[in-house]
């Protein structure tokens, strides 16, 4: 397995900056940021009101200031982001990183954030329509001189898309968990990710195999990648945790000293989970977290493959 970070970025840049150099410097293997202009409604993660950082700039910025960690997008959505504008940011930014991007896109789904912008956000079956025509967008303008196509969402006509990214295409990783959206994955997708216990990344998985079977593609093709809320404890008396953790659902969460989270996160790599990704939201702040993270991280590491 792979470990990765996720910063939620509703800090100053010099804060975000600093922790992102102390997990690089630590042996985490990635960084991702999530794309988002505000918190959802009742959604946990903090007011709405609270300040963010935008996704692209801040993964384009952390290019320059990182030069091993593997960044990636968790996700950029479909609704706001033209599919060729996305695609020449992704270039620009693998560019600037040495090929270390890894492209996350979805379909969009936050209502909030479209509703103060005036930005359509549709039915779900409209999302993903506008989805799959937007990933073709891209993958044409990565993997073709020029592009054309007449979609009903999106219309190219001899489009480029130049320079090249350096990993060409730039790997791209497609957020799901409904069928159809997992047909995608199946299709486009390099690595998929969804917010999943072991047991139900086994089982969406299954689904995105049985895609994959049915147009001739190995579905050892297609990484795996998930999240969960990480509450470290200092002992094995962790009530208080247990207790954060039972308001945070339905979000898987792992709970417990790093040493019996590493064990609890065996069963994703025997699911077949190529990367677990541990969001800050519950880490704490300052020394606490950093400290935190470098425990995890300690006992992670013989886990990787």
């Amino acid at each position: 397995m792979r470990f990765s970070f996720w910063p939620w970025l509703s800090k100053s840049w010099d804060e975000l900056s600093g922790l992102v150099a102390h997990v690089e410097a630590t042996g985490w293997d990635g960084v991702y940021v999530a794309d988002h202009f505000m918190a959802d409604d009742g959604g946990g993660f903090g007011a709405v009101t609270d300040p963010l950082l935008e996704a692209t700039a801040t993964v384009a910025a952390l290019a320059g200031e990182t030069s091993r960690v593997r960044l990636g997008t968790l996700v950029l959505g479909m609704t706001y982001r033209h599919p060729a504008v996305l695609a020449n940011l992704a270039a620009t930014v693998d560019h600037a990183s040495g090929g270390r991007l890894l492209l996350g896109v979805g379909a969009g789904w936050q209502q909030n954030e479209h509703d103060q912008y005036g930005i359509a956000l549709g039915s779900v079956r409209q999302r993903i329509d506008r989805f799959e025509e937007g990933v073709q967008v891209i993958a044409g303008l990565h993997g073709h001189p020029v592009t054309s196509l007449a979609g009903r969402h999106y219309a190219l006509v001899d489009a480029i898309c130049e320079p090249k990214p350096v990993q060409n295409p730039v790997p791209l990783l497609i957020g799901a968990k409904g069928d159809r959206m997992l047909g995608i994955v199946a299709r486009y997708a390099t690595a998929w990710n969804m917010w999943s216990t072991p047991d139900q990344n086994r089982e969406r998985f299954a689904v995105v195999a049985r895609h994959c079977e049915a147009i001739g593609r190995d579905p050892v093709q297609v990484s795996r990648s998930t999240q969960a809320i990480v509450i470290v404890s200092d002992s094995d008396s962790f009530e208080n945790e247990r207790a954060i953790a039972e308001g945070l659902a339905p979000r898987p969460v792992l709970v417990g000293t790093p040493t019996r989270i590493a064990e609890q996160v065996v069963a994703y790599a025997d699911a077949g989970v190529d990367e677990l990704i541990v969001p800050d939201f519950a880490l704490g702040v300052g020394a606490q977290r950093t400290d935190r993270l470098d425990a995890l991280i300690e006992e992670l590491a013989p886990l990787r493959s």
